[in-house]
């Protein structure tokens, strides 16, 4: 087992492609595929699954990357550290749909170089933030916690050998665009909600009500639309005069002043957080990611 293969194994994880990682590391594909089967038959694993759509890890591989991941970066690091080489510092973020969490990413990418850094930021699934984050490809993941899906995300952290870490609790916010016939009120009811489509985000075929980013997801909702990425729920929003439940924290500057976040009328807390690797102690960059978020968060 050799270094190249690690980095190998690491990049074609990241594209999800051979032919995407044959071209980032300029070797040619067949020369890759042979590498990666020398690794397996090595390991005694089969680290990928390969279909005509691409390559995704197997679980035995997602293990195997997690360990990976480690070893190459110190590698990377003594590289740096010893022969002065210039080795590109790589720094990623998982979260659930969080503006003031881009917010913060953004400001730390303004205070580097980013011909000197690799940066990452990926709005993602909740079974994602927590698998990118024990695989590695984020150091640290954005989510939430209630009453309802604390205990079985804190076993999932347990099993995934994550830790969460809180930055804020807060209340339960209704979020909609600020021409929307209940924008005014000082605070909504559910049932001045029950005539307005919930927008809810898409969590994948095989995802429970746990993984839900918003919160109250095992009520009974007489209209409910999904969608998959923040700007098409800002569409509904305006389109629709959908709605969906926030933490009240959003940024303007990232999704426009057309939208406005009034307090639901309902005692439940969420307790908004990140996640890291157990035992695994915080890069400079991630250290500096906390304390932007920290700051914004301490603002609003």
């Amino acid at each position: 087992m050799t270094l190249q293969q690690l980095h190998y194994a690491i990049v074609i994880s990241e594209t999800g492609s051979m032919n995407k990682a044959a071209e980032l590391l300029y070797i040619a594909q067949p020369s890759l595929t042979s590498a990666v089967k020398e690794l397996e038959k090595e390991t005694g694993i089969t680290i990928f699954n390969r279909s005509g759509k691409g390559v995704s890890l197997t679980a035995d591989g997602t293990e195997f990357l997690t360990y990976a991941r480690q070893v190459y970066q110190q590698y990377e690091a003594l590289q740096e550290r010893y022969t002065g080489g210039k080795v590109r510092k790589k720094f990623g973020v998982s979260a659930q749909h969080y503006s003031f969490a881009v917010k913060a990413f953004v400001e730390l990418v303004r205070k580097f170089d980013t011909y000197d850094y690799e940066f990452a930021v990926r709005e993602t699934r909740t079974a994602e933030v927590i698998s990118d984050v024990n695989t590695m490809k984020s150091e640290i993941g954005i989510l939430y916690l209630s009453d309802f899906n604390r205990q079985i995300m804190q076993k999932l952290f347990q099993t995934n050998h994550l830790e969460f870490h809180p930055l804020i609790h807060c209340g339960v916010y209704v979020y909609l665009w600020k021409g929307h016939p209940l924008a005014g009120n000082e605070k909504i009811t559910f049932q001045e909600l029950e005539n307005f489509p919930c927008l809810t985000f898409e969590q994948g075929d095989r995802s429970s009500f746990y993984f839900a980013e918003e919160i109250f997801s095992t009520n009974d909702y007489s209209r409910v639309i999904k969608a998959c990425d923040r700007s098409t729920m800002l569409n509904l929003m305006k389109g629709l005069n959908g709605y969906t439940f926030c933490s009240g924290i959003i940024c303007d500057s990232l999704n426009g002043s057309d939208y406005a976040a009034v307090p639901l009328d309902d005692d439940s807390v969420m307790e908004i957080g990140y996640i890291k690797r157990k035992n695994v102690i915080l890069s400079d960059l991630g250290k500096l990611y906390i304390q932007e978020l920290e700051q914004y968060l301490n603002q609003k």
